[in-house]
C-alpha cells in the first residue's frame, strides 16, 4: 500500500487489499522475463520512417524496442520500457538497442538513426565511452547518429548533462530533444544545450486540427527550432490534413502511421527499393493523396 501511494502522487492514502500482491507478483515475473529476453537475444528492434516535408522521400530512421512474450504476446512498449527503467535492467537494454540499430543501419548509409535514451542511461559516468565503443565496434558513421534525449534527462544534471553532450558532439553524434512542449520546456535549455534537432510531441499533432492553441503551440516550437537553427520534426503524424498543416508551418520531418509503423530491417530497405525505382511519369505517389 506504501508503494502503490508513492507510485500514484502526493497526499494520498492507499488500502491494503490482495490485488497489489498480485500485481506485484505479475511485475516481478515479467522483469525476470525481461532479464531473460535481455540476455537472450528475446528482444527485436523495428525501424520506423522519418520522411522529409512532402512525405515521399526517407530521410532517417527512429530505432524503437518491440518484445513478444513467449506468453503473453507483444508486451507494450509503455510497459516494458517503464519497467526496464524501474528495475535498472534500462542500462543493459539501452545498449542492447543502439548496438542493434547501428549493425543494421550500417546498410542504409543514405539515412539517419535515431535512438531514445532514458535517463538512467544518459547520467551514467560512462554513457559517453559507451557509446563511443559501440560506434567502433559496429563501424557505425558518428554524424548519422541521433540520439534523442528529453527533458527529464537534464533535470538536476545540469553541468554534468552538458559535459556529456559536448563529448557526444565532439564525436559527430547529433543530439535531439525529443518530446518538446511536454515537460518544463525551459528556453534555457535550448540555449545552452547542444541540441540539433526538436521534436514536436504527437499529442500537439492530434490535436492541431481540433484545437487552435496546438495548433499555435506547433507554430511557435517551429519558429523556434529555425530560429535557434535547429531541424523541427513532428511525430505522430496520422492524417493528410496533419501533414499539410504541418508541412505549411514549416516543419522540416515528419513520423507517424501516415508514412509507415515501425517495421523489421527488412521493410526499410524494401522501402528504400521501391523509392529508389524509376516511377511512370505522372503517376502519383502513394503518400500524394
Amino acid at each position: 500500500a506504501l508503494y502503490r501511494a508513492k507510485n500514484e502522487g502526493r497526499n494520498r492514502a492507499c488500502i491494503y487489499d490482495a490485488e497489489m500482491d498480485a500485481a506485484l507478483s505479475n511485475r516481478k515475473l515479467l522483469e525476470g522475463d525481461l532479464r531473460e529476453a535481455i540476455a537472450s537475444g528475446g528482444l527485436r528492434v523495428a525501424y520506423q520512417p522519418i520522411v522529409d516535408k512532402s512525405g515521399e522521400k526517407i530521410m532517417g530512421v527512429e530505432a524503437l524496442c518491440r518484445w513478444t512474450h513467449p506468453v503473453r504476446g507483444d508486451v507494450s512498449p509503455a510497459e516494458f520500457i517503464a519497467l526496464a527503467e524501474h528495475s535498472g535492467c534500462i542500462i543493459e537494454l539501452g545498449a542492447l538497442v543502439l548496438r542493434q540499430a547501428c549493425l543494421d543501419g550500417n546498410a542504409w548509409p543514405q539515412l539517419s538513426l535515431a535512438v531514445n535514451v532514458s535517463p538512467l542511461q544518459f547520467r551514467r559516468a560512462d554513457f559517453v565511452d559507451q557509446v563511443e565503443r559501440i560506434l567502433k565496434e559496429t563501424g557505425f558513421d558518428p554524424a548519422r547518429l541521433e540520439l534523442e534525449l528529453t527533458e527529464s534527462v537534464l533535470l538536476g544534471n545540469v553541468d554534468s548533462a552538458e559535459a556529456a553532450m559536448l563529448r557526444l558532439k565532439a564525436l559527430g553524434v547529433r543530439i535531439a530533444l525529443d518530446d518538446f512542449g511536454t515537460d518544463y520546456s525551459s528556453l534555457l535549455y535550448l540555449r545552452r544545450y547542444p541540441f540539433d534537432k526538436l521534436k514536436i510531441d504527437r499529442s500537439f499533432v492530434l490535436s492541431i486540427e481540433k484545437a487552435a492553441d496546438a495548433a499555435a503551440i506547433v507554430h511557435a516550437i517551429v519558429g523556434l527550432g529555425r530560429g535557434l537553427g535547429m531541424k523541427v520534426t513532428a511525430e505522430g503524424v496520422e492524417t493528410a490534413d496533419q501533414h499539410l498543416f504541418l508541412r505549411a508551418a514549416g516543419v522540416h520531418f515528419m513520423q507517424g502511421y501516415r508514412f509507415g509503423a515501425a517495421m523489421p530491417a527488412a521493410d526499410i530497405a524494401r522501402r528504400l527499393d521501391e523509392e529508389a525505382a524509376p516511377h511512370p511519369a505522372g503517376k502519383p505517389t502513394a503518400l500524394a493523396s
